[in-house]
C-alpha cells in the first residue's frame, strides 16, 4: 500500500479548471428506446472522475413503442411524438444556456430506436431544423463499446462480460479495465435485436401463432445459437476464460434499462420479508448466480407485488421477456455465470468517460469525492494509518479488497463529523456513503460504501443508538468477516491519529508520533498464534503540555479491545487477531 496519491490531484488543476470552467460542461441527450435522458455534467478537475451531474432528468417516452400501431405494424415516428421530443430538446437547450454550456458541447446521441425508424432521416432533420443540433447516430457496434465504457465508469476495476439491454437492442462484449486502461474485444461488441421492448413484442407475436410452443422453442434455439456464436466471435482472452473455468463462471456487468429493471426487482426481494439489504443504489449492486437466474420467482413477484421500488409498470410488463433472455443466456454461455454486477452507467456515462485520460480514470471515486472535505494534512494522516498495517508475510497479508483509495478517502473524512455530538456523529457517518452526501458519487461499489461507512463509525468508537444497529449489521453482511475486523481496527487507529493531531494539522518536520506495525505471536491472553504488534514511538519531553504519552496510553486499550476474542467478528470462534500496542519514549526518531 503506502501513503500518498499515485496520481496526485494538483492545486494547479483547480486554478486551470476555474479559468475555463464553462469548457468542462457537457450537455448530453441519450435518446434511447424506452426513454430520453437529459443531463449536464461538469468534467472539470479535480472531480472529473466521478462525472459530477449538475442537472439530470428523463422524458418518459418510449420511442420504440411509438413506432407501432394498434395492429402491431411498424409505422413512422408520429408527428405528435416528434413535436413532444423537439419541445423537450428546446427546453434542454434553454437549461444548457442558463448553465453556460457551450453549444459545441451539447450532444444528442441516438441509438437503436432512432437508427431503425422508418422515417429516421426525416426525424433527425426536423430536430436539426427546430433546435440547431445534430442527432449523432451511434452505430450498433459502437453502441456496445460506449455502453461498456459506461459500465467501466461505475467501477475501479472490471474483468468479465459486459451486456447492455436497452429497449430495442442488446449488446455483449468482454472488458478488462485496470489502472484506468480499458480493453475490450477487437470486434467491439455483438448487437442483437433483443431489447426488452423488442423481445416483449416478439414473444407476444410468437404466442399468437398456431403452434406457439414450437414457435417459442425455435426462437429460443435461435437466440441460444446467436449467443454461442457471439461468444466465439468476441475472442475472449484465454486468461479470462481460464479464470471462468476455475471460478465456476463469468462475472457479468449489466447496464441498460432492461437489466436495471431486473436488478431493482432483485434489490426489492433483498429488502422484504425480513431481509435488510442496506443500500438502495443500483450501481455496484451484486447478486449471486442463483439469485440472478431465479426467473420463475422473479416473474411471480413482478406480477403479484403491489409496487416495486424503481420498477415502472412498463418495466414490470417486460420482466417475462428479460427472464426469457436471462434463461437463454445462462444456457448459452460456456462455463456459465458466476455473479451479476448491476451498473448505472450507460451511453451517457460512456460518452463522458471516453473523454477522461487513463490517469484520471484510475483515481478512486471515493477519494476524489472526499478530497474537497479533507484537512490539509490528510495525506500525512493516511500514511500514519497505513503504517499501522503490517507488511505482507508468507502467512499473513492485509486484504487486497480494502484498497489504498479507501484508506485515503477515510483520512479525508476523519474530521467531517467531529463537530457533532456523540449521539449523532456515528449515525451521520454510518449513512454518509449510502444516503448521505456521498450517495451520488459515481463509480463506487456497495462493498466500498460499506467499508468506508464502517471505518468512519469505528473512528467514533462505534457508538450507535439501538435503532441504527440493524443498519450497521446489514452493512457488515455485505463484507467478509475479515474486512469487518479490519474496519474496526483501522477505525480505532484513525481515532488515535485524530487525538494526536486534534486539529488535523501534521508538521512533517516535527512529528509527534511514529507508527510501526508487525505480525507477532506469543502474546494475548490465549497465546494466539499470530496477531499485530503496534508500536507508537514518541519523543521524551519534560513536562509535556500536550500530554501525548497519557493521551496515547488512554487510547491503546480501545485498539487492543478489537483484538479480544469476544470482540472478533462472529464471536470467540470467528475472525480476528490479537492486538498489542506498545507506547515507547525515544530520544529521537
Amino acid at each position: 500500500m503506502g501513503g500518498g496519491l499515485k496520481y496526485p490531484i494538483r492545486e494547479s488543476d483547480d486554478v486551470e479548471a476555474e479559468k475555463h470552467k464553462d469548457d468542462y460542461l457537457r450537455g448530453i441527450v441519450d435518446m434511447g428506446s424506452n426513454g430520453i435522458r437529459f443531463s449536464v455534467t461538469n468534467l472539470a478537475p479535480p472531480t472529473s472522475r466521478i462525472l459530477p451531474t449538475l442537472v439530470s432528468y428523463r422524458l418518459d417516452l418510449s420511442l420504440y413503442s411509438a413506432q407501432y400501431n394498434d395492429k402491431g405494424e411498424k409505422v413512422p415516428i408520429p408527428d405528435d411524438i416528434i413535436e413532444q421530443i423537439t419541445a423537450a430538446l428546446l427546453r434542454f437547450k434553454a437549461i444548457c444556456s442558463d448553465l453556460n454550456v457551450p453549444k459545441k458541447h451539447i450532444r444528442i446521441i441516438a441509438t437503436e430506436a432512432t437508427r431503425t425508424a422508418i422515417n429516421s432521416e426525416q426525424y433527425c432533420k426536423e430536430i436539426k431544423n427546430a433546435t440547431g443540433l445534430e442527432v449523432e447516430m451511434l452505430p450498433k457496434e459502437e453502441e456496445g463499446y460506449v455502453g461498456a465504457l459506461g459500465v467501466a465508469s461505475g467501477f475501479s476495476n472490471v474483468s468479465g462480460l459486459v451486456m447492455d439491454l436497452g429497449g430495442g437492442s442488446c449488446q455483449i462484449t468482454w472488458m478488462n479495465m485496470k489502472d484506468g486502461v480499458v480493453e475490450v474485444s477487437p470486434r467491439g461488441s455483438v448487437s442483437f435485436p433483443y431489447g426488452a421492448a423488442a423481445l416483449t413484442k416478439k414473444l407476444e407475436e410468437l404466442r399468437k401463432e398456431d403452434n406457439p410452443d414450437a414457435a417459442v422453442a425455435a426462437f429460443r434455439a435461435e437466440m441460444k445459437q446467436n449467443f454461442i456464436t457471439a461468444y466465439a466471435d468476441l475472442n475472449i482472452p484465454d486468461g479470462m476464460a481460464e479464470k471462468a473455468i476455475r471460478d465456476g463462471g463469468f462475472p457479468l456487468y449489466l447496464s441498460g434499462g432492461g437489466f436495471r429493471g431486473w436488478g431493482y426487482l432483485l434489490l426489492y426481494l433483498s429488502q422484504i420479508h425480513g431481509r435488510s439489504y442496506p443500500i438502495s443504489l443500483i450501481n455496484g449492486f451484486t447478486v449471486s448466480k442463483k439469485a440472478f437466474e431465479d426467473i420463475e420467482h422473479l416473474k411471480k413477484v413482478a406480477k403479484e407485488a403491489d409496487k416495486i421500488f424503481r420498477v415502472s409498470d412498463r418495466r414490470r410488463a417486460q420482466v417475462p421477456a428479460v427472464a426469457f433472455l436471462v434463461n437463454v443466456l445462462a444456457e448459452a454461455l460456456p462455463h456459465g455465470i458466476l455473479m451479476a454486477h448491476f451498473c448505472q452507467g450507460g451511453v451517457r456515462e460512456g460518452i463522458l468517460f471516453r473523454e477522461l485520460k487513463p490517469e484520471v480514470r484510475q483515481q478512486g471515486p471515493l477519494e476524489v469525492a472526499t478530497k474537497p472535505l479533507a484537512h490539509k494534512s490528510a495525506h500525512a494522516m493516511s500514511r500514519l494509518i497505513v503504517a499501522a498495517i503490517p507488511a505482507a508475510s508468507k502467512k499473513r497479508a492485509f486484504p487486497e479488497n480494502i484498497s489504498p483509495h479507501i484508506i485515503r478517502a477515510f483520512a479525508n473524512l476523519l474530521f467531517v463529523h467531529s463537530n457533532m455530538g456523540k449521539e449523532t456523529a456515528s449515525t451521520a457517518a454510518l449513512y454518509s456513503t449510502s444516503t448521505g452526501f456521498m450517495a451520488s458519487t459515481h463509480g463506487v461499489t456497495h462493498e466500498n460504501r460499506a467499508l468506508l461507512a464502517l471505518l468512519l463509525v469505528s473512528r467514533y468508537d462505534g457508538e450507535l443508538p439501538p435503532r441504527e444497529q440493524d443498519f450497521k449489521t446489514a452493512l457488515q453482511e455485505i463484507l467478509t468477516p475479515e474486512q469487518v475486523w479490519w474496519t474496526r481496527y483501522l477505525g480505532e487507529v484513525g481515532q488515535l491519529v485524530c487525538s494526536v493531531y486534534p486539529v488535523g494539522s501534521v508538521d512533517s518536520d516535527i512529528p509527534r508520533v511514529k507508527v510501526e506495525a508487525e505480525w507477532a505471536s506469543g502474546f494475548g491472553k490465549h497465546d494466539d498464534k499470530e496477531g499485530i504488534r503496534l508500536v507508537l514511538s514518541i519523543k521524551k519531553v519534560e513536562d509535556d503540555e500536550f500530554m501525548l504519552k497519557e493521551t496515547l496510553e488512554e487510547l491503546t486499550g480501545e485498539i487492543e479491545k478489537v483484538g479480544k476474542r469476544k470482540n472478533w467478528i462472529g464471536g470467540r470462534e470467528g475472525w480476528g487477531m490479537s492486538v498489542q500496542v506498545d507506547v515507547r519514549e525515544v530520544d529521537k526518531f
